[in-house]
């Protein structure tokens, strides 16, 4: 899950796969804005077919708070 989740983060920032890890946090250390983390919310809802709550997602900070929510999710 790590590793596609990754391939996902790397279509809307210019990171390096390598330099993203569980403890990285979307916004301070990837570079991402509220616009692109929102669309990358709406391609993992599509290709995990699952449903993120809005409520839910802002509690989601970190590389390894969306793999551990998307898991949830998947159960």
């Amino acid at each position: 899950m790590l590793e596609e989740l990754k391939n996902v983060i790397c279509e809307y920032v210019d990171v390096n796969p390598d330099d993203i890890h569980e403890d990285s946090r979307f916004v301070e250390d990837l570079g991402f804005n509220s616009y692109d983390f929102m669309s990358m919310v709406g391609e993992l809802e599509e290709t995990y077919d699952i449903e993120v709550e809005e409520r839910e997602v802002v509690n989601v900070k970190t590389v390894g708070d969306a793999v551990a929510y998307i898991e949830s999710l998947k159960d």
